[in-house]
């Protein structure tokens, strides 16, 4: 079996924008390890491809998001149909298309869907008072959050429907059970977003396990926060943060072993 993670670089075989998108999301999966969000070579991220409504770029199912570079990602159509892909007996996991491309396909505002299956996530997926507003992070999502019953692996294609109708118009999803997912109208807003979600969950498991009296603000604080927090009311999250995130990646990737993910 051809399980090679070395891969030629395409940069010269695909356009520009494409080779953007694919070094932005190959950092993304950078980021979601370095962050602690991964589960062994489970989960996905995909982006849309600028330019083009049905094509979105994936990762190879096999291996690990520090390994992942911007030359390793697949190409697929929104029903999973494999475009391009590197030289090698690594194919794509079903589910990562049953969940995003439904996603993509039904919300052209989105470029970027983010899934992970974290400790704290899945904690608070069983939780049945879901995501509480304890902290300021996690205020950000009140009214601005959608909740998805667990029906099993995502393999059937019929879930599709029920996963975009519970998402709504939120970029922000829990999945009962399951784990956690974000998506935005850019890689760095998806990824920033999901930081904030995990962060979030985090806090709350923490904080209940201390088994301390809890304080919530009030609802008309949580409504004012929650509005000051969206990304459209201040600045699109992940402009200013990205450029940081990425000079962390390339200090890390001198030492790491790994291929850059720009390659």
């Amino acid at each position: 079996m051809n399980y090679t993670t070395d891969f030629k670089s395409i940069r010269a075989e695909v356009s520009a924008e494409e080779w953007q998108a694919r070094v932005d999301l190959a950092a993304c999966y950078r980021l979601v390890d370095k962050y602690g969000m991964t589960d062994l070579i489970y989960n996905h991220i995909t982006a849309r491809i600028p330019g083009s409504k049905d094509h979105l770029l994936i990762n190879l199912y096999g291996m690990l998001y520090k390994e992942i570079t911007a030359s390793s990602l697949v190409k697929i159509d929104v029903e999973g149909e494999i475009v391009w892909k590197p030289e090698t007996d690594y194919g794509i996991n079903k589910s990562g298309y049953v969940i995003h491309g439904a996603i993509h396909k039904a919300r052209p505002d989105v470029a970027c869907v983010l899934h992970t299956h974290t400790r704290a996530g899945i904690a608070v997926s069983a939780m049945k008072c879901g995501l509480l507003p304890l902290s300021q992070t996690a205020i950000r999502f009140v009214g601005h959050i959608g909740y998805h019953d667990y029906e099993g692996p995502a393999v059937d294609l019929d879930e599709r429907e029920r996963i975009v109708s519970d998402l709504g118009p939120h970029d922000a999803l829990v999945m009962r059970n399951h784990g956690l997912l974000t998506c935005g109208a850019t890689i760095q807003q998806a990824f920033n977003t999901m930081y904030q979600l995990e962060l979030s969950c985090r806090s709350q498991v923490d904080a209940m396990a201390a088994r301390a009296e809890l304080v919530m603000p009030g609802e008309n604080v949580l409504a004012h926060t929650a509005h000051l927090y969206q990304p459209g009311t201040r600045r699109p999250y992940g402009v200013l943060e990205w450029p940081a995130m990425l000079r962390l990646l390339e200090a890390g990737d001198r030492h790491s072993g790994y291929p850059p993910y720009w390659h």
